[in-house]
């Protein structure tokens, strides 16, 4: 198995990226090896301060960097040599089996859409990432950022998506999938929720339990809540400044520890044609740890292809 990681992308790159990945090298031992793409002499030069061995790594050159605030499109197709672009480029041929960056994120979106491109039936793509659970588990919340607006047949796509990540990755045998609503009764919602909610009922592929509110998202209530990215990522956001205050109140809790980015890693894309994580633009060596972690258990899962089946 091969992993493909942006060596350049991230606000602590590439020193934090570089010190992740030989955490994670020593994790897998000879099960996986680390593609770090990247300037080279760079790469080189942050593996012997760090203590790492070039051996222990593929290394591929990549003369550019997309910065964190350049417009992604733009970006994708000025930059062919830059660490994202090349990425996606072992991605499509095979040469990888997932690849991950803490970089650009719009850039990471568009780079998926043009390279490797959504799955055949998938109407758009999106962005799911873990939520602390009171039980301490992870649920998967999905979208969370990548569709600001959706329609109820895609939001119907998401749950597909959500149930088969809680599934194979998470390993919840048969996933309770909840509409996130501002209501528990099928009548309530938006003009949007409200047909969302019958698609959802008459979709074979989840086991649909109805609506949720917002005081559900960390009960036990759902383990795949489905939602726009709109109000996905207020939600993400939200769940991580819990963690920031739990911090400055200084309480130490199992459950409230889960809230930090670190635990989980990474978001995948899910509904195109590769394994694609998107790290926290923060990300720090055990989030860049966890984050190829997560990505290990993508290919051994072979999502990919089981979300391919599921659509057929």
């Amino acid at each position: 198995m091969k992993i493909a990681l942006d060596a350049m992308g991230g606000d602590f790159a590439p020193q934090a990226i570089i010190e992740g990945a030989i955490l994670a090298s020593r994790t897998f031992g000879d099960t996986a090896r680390i593609v770090l793409i990247g300037h080279q002499d760079i790469i080189h030069a942050q593996l012997s301060s760090l203590g790492g061995s070039s051996l222990d790594f593929s290394i591929v050159h990549a003369e550019e960097v997309i910065e964190m605030g350049e417009h992604p499109t733009k970006a994708i197709s000025q930059k062919q040599n830059s660490s994202i672009v090349l990425g996606f480029g072992l991605l499509k041929s095979g040469k990888a089996d997932v690849f991950c960056s803490a970089g650009n994120t719009g850039a990471m979106l568009v780079g998926a859409m043009f390279s490797i491109k959504a799955i055949e039936g998938i109407i758009r793509p999106c962005i799911a990432s873990l939520i602390p659970k009171e039980n301490l588990k992870f649920g998967i919340l999905l979208d969370v950022g990548a569709n600001a607006d959706c329609k109820p047949d895609v939001l119907s796509q998401f749950a597909t998506l959500g149930s088969l990540y809680s599934r194979y990755i998470l390993n919840v045998a048969n996933p309770k999938v909840a509409l996130m609503n501002l209501g528990e009764e099928e009548t309530k919602g938006t003009l949007i929720t409200v047909p969302a909610h019958q698609m959802l009922k008459l979709n074979k592929n989840i086991n649909f339990v109805g609506n949720v509110e917002g005081r559900d998202i960390f009960n036990d209530k759902a383990d795949v809540i489905v939602t726009d990215g709109f109000v996905g990522n207020v939600i993400l956001k939200m769940a991580e400044s819990v963690f920031d205050i739990t911090r400055r109140l200084n309480i130490k809790n199992d459950f409230f520890d889960m809230f930090n980015y670190e635990a989980v890693g990474g978001s995948p894309i899910l509904g195109v044609n590769g394994n694609v994580i998107i790290g926290h633009g923060l990300s720090s060596p055990t989030a860049i740890h966890n984050m190829l972690i997560q990505a290990k258990k993508l290919v051994e899962a072979d999502i990919v292809s089981k979300i391919k089946r599921a659509l057929s």
